[in-house]
């Protein structure tokens, strides 16, 4: 698991070294070796899909890590093997491959590894997941996020498929800035499925009071949609387009469209699919068509279509 030499992003030996190149991709921490017979044979492998990204790291030592607090984001730390005793805030969890823990960002945070703790981590940068709970809950948080710290995450289908769907992408030659629009559905889908997976302290908090929004800032939003369709388009660009707040975003196009902006926007992608199958002038078959729309998973992109036209986009390729 996003283990090929191209993804790694450093392998020493060094206690200093190890340190720095760590926090390059996390934030400045201190790390000692725990015990005199410990000699540090540290690696980490690291793939970035823009406010996500996806490492594996170990120190091949047993060690002590105080970062305090990450701050800046939030990072759910999955053993492959070995375990962790995380402490974050006031809740401690003796962390196993299957019981991960997931790191709230203002809260102070103490580490300790098994000399063959093995990590897969997950990095979502802080101010995308608090939008995204804006997003969800429609209506600003009025606390800073927290997460229960134990987290049972192979029995959460929808995170352990996508954790599985994000490493078969670091175990493939290409680039995920080479795929922009994918990139942009895969941060919205790391964060959703957390918030979703795993209790916070607004799990059970009702969803605000949708408010009206004029038809013309939906429209607004509709026209940027069918201009932009072919790059990777956020939530908080379309509220900046829209003029109004993500909640009133969100509340108008229920209101008016009755989906999300969001659905607005595949469904776009679907009809843009749909008319390049149906012009008979596609290379690369269905699949080539599909990637280049931003739909990554051909499996679900088969179902969503076939629900929307009616019929498989094979289908609707014979047509010509």
């Amino acid at each position: 698991m996003l283990g090929m030499p191209s993804r790694q992003l450093f392998a020493s030996r060094d206690l200093q070294e190890t340190c720095s190149q760590i926090s390059r991709v996390m934030k400045p921490h201190a790390l000692q070796v725990v015990g005199p017979r410990q000699r540090l044979d540290a690696r980490m492998h690291h793939l970035a899909f823009g406010d996500v990204s996806l490492s594996r790291l170990s120190h091949g030592a047993e060690v002590r890590i105080e970062p305090g607090e990450l701050s800046d984001f939030f990072l759910v730390m999955m053993p492959l093997h070995g375990h962790a005793q995380v402490r974050c805030g006031t809740e401690a969890v003796d962390s196993t491959p299957d019981v991960a823990s997931v790191i709230s960002a203002h809260l102070g945070t103490t580490m300790h590894w098994s000399a063959d703790c093995d990590q897969l981590m997950v990095r979502i940068a802080r101010p995308f997941l608090e939008r995204m709970l804006t997003a969800q809950l429609g209506r600003e948080p009025d606390a800073p996020l927290q997460f229960t710290l134990g987290f049972r995450w192979r029995d959460h289908a929808a995170w352990h498929c996508l954790v599985r769907y994000l490493v078969d992408w670091a175990d493939q030659p290409v680039q995920p800035t080479d795929h922009k629009i994918i990139v942009g559905q895969l941060e919205q889908l790391v964060a959703s499925s957390l918030l979703c997976s795993q209790p916070h302290n607004f799990s059970a908090a009702p969803s605000a009071r949708r408010s009206v929004v004029l038809p013309r800032h939906v429209k607004r939003v509709q026209e940027y949609l069918q201009a932009h369709a072919h790059e990777s388009i956020r939530a908080e660009t379309l509220a900046d387009v829209a003029g109004v707040s993500l909640r009133s975003l969100y509340a108008g196009f229920q209101d008016f469209c009755g989906v999300s902006p969001m659905q607005y926007l595949r469904n776009i992608r679907l009809e843009r699919v749909r008319a390049e199958l149906l012009a008979g002038t596609v290379t690369g078959g269905v699949a080539s068509v599909a990637l280049r729309w931003g739909f990554g998973h051909l499996g679900r992109f088969s179902a969503e279509y076939k629900a929307h036209f009616g019929e498989s986009p094979s289908q609707t390729l014979r047509k010509n």
